[in-house]
């Protein structure tokens, strides 16, 4: 097993291979709430956290065997979410999408109880106590490993329920590469990454309609020597959509090796 550490931000799994320039980032995993938070909430479908990136620190469990180090979240997004700009600049203009410290779910359902909301002292508190500690964290790693190799990796793992209106009128596709429209990594990465998606057997798109968060978009900067793609799939591929959020070892173990064969195509297509 993985060596494991934990801090009141976030969990790491170090590598349990020779460490590789690869880093996993995890930040939409995590299930824990603040002392009192959810008495806040409207309903017990939103203390079901609905919006969470299921199971997928169990789904990756394989990435330190790559030498990878991975980094995935302890508490929920409605917390505060690690994949937009502290300053709360939209990813998407002009479309629905959710605040950094959110106060309405992705079926357009308030979080929070009239009066209840957080402020903004609250919601710097959260940013400084919650946010910038995970992103400290990535960037760190990201440098030793430029230092190390002359370049880093990084890949920014997600999910969603595959039927999400408020962001695509139809379905989602099973595998999705965000790239930020191919500049935050090598071209030739994006290409043999996504040669792997369109081998896989499953329906993919590349930037659409997700093109990587703020966490791709911000550390990728291949001209830097640090390569980003965040990997957005739909939860049917390896779980139960809907409560209880069963994960379907079934299901998984068919997508793994699709998951296994796109990291691996991200360290071997970025080697100098």
């Amino acid at each position: 097993m993985p060596h494991r550490t934990e801090t009141l931000e976030y969990h790491v799994r170090e590598p349990e291979a020779p460490r590789t320039p690869l880093v996993v980032s995890i930040p939409h995993c995590g299930l824990e709430l603040p002392p009192g938070l959810s008495e806040r909430f409207t309903s017990d479908r939103v203390r079901a956290l609905p919006d969470t990136d299921w199971h997928l620190e169990r789904l990756y469990d394989f990435a330190p065997s790559l030498g990878a180090t991975m980094i995935h979240a302890r508490y929920s997004r409605y917390v505060v979410d690690l994949n937009r700009a502290r300053e709360n600049v939209a990813l998407y203009p002009g479309r629905f999408e959710t605040r950094v410290v959110p106060t309405r779910t992705f079926a357009d359902e308030p979080i929070y109880t009239t009066g209840d909301e957080p402020d903004d002292a609250e919601c710097t508190a959260r940013l400084d106590a919650f946010w910038q500690p995970y992103h400290d964290r990535l960037r760190i790693e990201l440098e030793r490993r430029r230092e190390e190799f002359g370049y880093a990796l990084l890949f920014d793992a997600h999910s969603i329920t595959s039927f999400v209106p408020v962001f695509h009128p139809e379905p989602l596709p099973g595998l999705m590469l965000g790239t930020a429209d191919q500049t935050s990594c090598a071209v030739r990465i994006h290409e043999a990454i996504l040669a792997v998606h369109a081998d896989s057997g499953m329906t993919y798109r590349a930037n659409s309609p997700f093109k990587g968060g703020y966490i791709t978009r911000t550390f990728g900067r291949p001209h830097e020597g640090i390569h980003a793609v965040q990997l957005e799939m739909s939860q049917r591929l390896y779980m139960h959509e809907g409560e209880p959020f069963a994960f379907d070892e079934e299901r998984a173990s068919k997508l793994r090796p699709v998951l296994s064969r796109t990291l691996e195509t991200f360290l071997q297509a970025a080697r100098p």
